[in-house]
């Protein structure tokens, strides 16, 4: 479904729907549909037919037929399509959007959306019926111009959250072979999914292995571990070097000043961010921008 009024730049469609907080539309044949967002900020209930393979945090997941996905942005996922054409329908909102109804609890709690829970259930025909016409009628509303259109919504999303929580989650997936390796690579997917800093008034907060480790739901001990074996680096290294990359593409193409630069990167002080930054380079932040200028 299309709108006159739809953003026509990816860029302008992230903006549009971070302002919204939501929107829902139908799966193309050939899934294209599902590449079109910021995934870092935006939960995600998936239905959708056909063969594929999702790789959720330390999972992977080989589904055939018709399937319910959820989708958090703390989680790295990818997804596998393996069938020719691969129908159904997105939902896409985020937490701030959900939890304006005063029952909703934090989504990270649902078994669904949590890190170790269950993310894909297997549907059957008559549950994807009822199911499709939920997703229709967000479809719908989002385009009308009632007054509670969003408290609507939110109660179709609820409504599939319970439906879902009647139904048997799947069992048919497989631990990764290589568990040090699926972890780094989680890790890492988690790391680039941090960046780019768009804001400097939504700060940096992921900055230690212990932080990525919380996050993860793994001891510190063995992310350190998993990631030095696999890639000869350590946690720290991987962080302090995307942190480093990310810190001169500010420092180059931005105008924000580097006490602001700091702080969105989570450095409480410049004068911490400057002594982390000459350590690293060699250099100093406002050197670096001389340089460039």
């Amino acid at each position: 479904m299309s709108s006159s009024n739809a953003p026509r730049s990816l860029s302008e469609y992230n903006n549009h729907l971070k302002l919204k907080g939501f929107n829902a539309f139908q799966i193309e044949s050939d899934g294209s549909a599902t590449k079109i967002y910021s995934r870092k900020d935006f939960y995600k209930i998936c239905l959708t037919t056909g063969k594929s393979i999702i790789h959720y945090a330390d999972r992977s997941y080989e589904m055939d037929g018709t399937i319910l996905f959820f989708g958090n942005p703390h989680i790295p996922y990818s997804w596998e399509t393996i069938s020719t054409s691969y129908v159904g329908y997105t939902c896409l909102f985020s937490e701030a959007f959900l939890k304006q109804s005063e029952r909703s609890e934090s989504l990270q709690q649902s078994p669904f959306f949590k890190i170790g829970g269950t993310p894909v259930l297997n549907i059957t025909e008559v549950q994807r019926e009822f199911l499709n016409t939920l997703f229709i009628k967000m479809i719908e509303e989002q385009q009308t111009d009632y007054t509670y259109k969003d408290e609507l919504i939110r109660n179709y999303i609820h409504l599939i959250i319970h439906e879902s929580l009647k139904l048997q989650p799947s069992d048919n997936f497989d631990r990764h072979t290589n568990a040090s390796s699926r972890i780094t690579g989680v890790f890492l997917e988690l790391l680039e999914r941090q960046f780019p800093i768009e804001t400097t008034d939504r700060p940096l907060t992921l900055r230690t292995a212990y932080d990525y480790a919380q996050e993860l739901s793994v001891h510190v001990n063995y992310l350190n571990r998993a990631v030095k074996d696999t890639t000869g680096k350590s946690t720290t290294t991987h962080i302090s070097e995307r942190i480093i990359t990310e810190a001169k593409a500010l420092l180059q193409h931005t105008e924000w000043n580097i006490a602001d630069i700091a702080y969105a990167l989570g450095f409480e002080y410049p004068t911490y961010f400057n002594n982390f930054f000459k350590k690293i380079t060699g250099t100093n932040p406002k050197s670096l921008r001389v340089q460039q200028a």
